[in-house]
């Protein structure tokens, strides 16, 4: 569906107007900057925004939106577009973001897994999308509102890299971005922060200047429980209680199923032991639930599936590896095994690896690759 209305670390100037940039609009504060940056820069820019998903009629039932993909988001896209001066098109892409992001998120959990949704949805979707509209406009480059940058190896060869902003940096979803496309990528954010993005926002007059941030994940409702209802719902029959074992193998507790506890979870984990309980394992199989001291939760190793290598990097390989968003990064070594899989082997243990999560592994403010981690020891 096509509803017509009538890059950055890349160097901004008024020569580039003949270069047309796919923006995509989200509706947001960061999005609709980085548009306007790049329009003042003379680029030739076409705002997209993707419809992804769509809330119940009665969000509060749910316990409420979020407000990126929340329902009024295209038409604030819109407007920002219509008051910054470029064109603007809304694609239908709902479909796709059920099968690929939503379905996956449900399934892992049920797995006992702690997945990575909105890494999924860049790798899946989004990158893939916006660059496929591009070449239909005949656009040349794609720009998102990440707070991340383009930097290049010492070969030249181009990369995903940390943006300067550190508490929203947002490199670690875009670490299977193709090379194909980082080339092509610009990130009009990535040397500004955050604070200083909404007080520009705010100068400019840019309709909804002052709205809120969205957060991680985008369509699930607010609240405590919001993932596991949203889980329950989709799930349905894949539900089911187990019990809850203490290091020693005893059943100190019952719950209502796995989908509701991730490792290293202490709040709400539903029992009292007279010492902090943390989940350290989850057994979907049968059902169990695994707690113990904070002691048990130490891992050195890492397998990965799944792993993506930047172009030139060899392995083995030394690397700082974030196991979760906001880790702040842990020394290790980066083996390759075969078939995608690969193993880390950490300098010190790190606390909480998680299955299904994303290990990222950076050389300095650089990305170069990543993977799924499978199992921990």
């Amino acid at each position: 569906m096509l509803h017509l209305r009538q890059d950055t670390s890349v160097a901004m100037t008024s020569t580039n107007s003949k270069t047309r940039v796919v923006v995509a609009m989200s509706g947001g504060v960061d999005s609709a900057i980085a548009a306007a940056r790049l329009f003042d820069a003379g680029y030739d820019v076409v705002g997209v925004t993707l419809h992804l998903w769509d809330y119940p009629d009665d969000p509060d039932a749910k316990g409420g939106h979020n407000r990126c993909c929340a329902p009024e988001d295209q038409y604030d896209a819109r407007r920002m577009a219509d008051f910054l001066g470029f064109p603007h098109y809304t694609f239908d892409r709902r479909t796709m973001f059920a099968e690929r992001v939503v379905a996956p998120f449900v399934d892992a959990y049920i797995s006992g897994e702690t997945p990575s949704p909105c890494s999924t949805c860049n790798r899946e979707v989004k990158l893939g999308e916006l660059f496929a509209i591009a070449d239909r406009l005949g656009a040349s480059h794609v720009a998102t509102g990440h707070y991340a940058r383009v930097l290049a190896h010492p070969d030249g060869t181009p990369c995903i890299a940390t943006g300067l902003d550190a508490s929203k940096d947002q490199s670690y979803f875009l670490y299977a971005t193709p090379l194909a496309q980082v080339s092509r990528l610009m990130f009009p954010l990535g040397e500004s922060m955050k604070r200083d993005v909404r007080a520009e926002a705010i100068a400019r007059g840019i309709p909804g200047a002052n709205k809120g941030e969205s957060q991680e994940l985008c369509f699930v409702g607010a609240g405590d429980h919001a993932y596991a209802a949203f889980v329950e719902e989709r799930a349905k029959d894949r539900v089911r209680p187990g019990p809850i074992l203490n290091d020693s193998g005893e059943v100190v507790g019952a719950h209502s199923g796995v989908h509701r506890f991730t490792i290293g979870q202490r709040k709400g984990v539903g029992i009292a032991l007279g010492a902090p309980a943390f989940v350290t394992a989850i057994d979907a199989n049968s059902g169990t639930v695994h707690v113990g001291g904070g002691a048990a939760l130490q891992r050195a190793e890492a397998d990965l599936e799944e792993v993506v290598i930047g172009a030139g990097v060899e392995l083995p390989r030394r690397a700082t590896v974030r196991i979760r968003y906001r880790h702040e990064g842990s020394a290790a070594t980066v083996t390759g095994v075969h078939g995608g899989a690969g193993k880390l082997v950490f300098d010190n243990t790190v606390r909480a690896l998680t299955r299904g999560q994303i290990a990222v592994f950076y050389d300095g403010e650089r990305v170069i690759g990543g993977g799924r981690i499978t199992h921990g020891n």
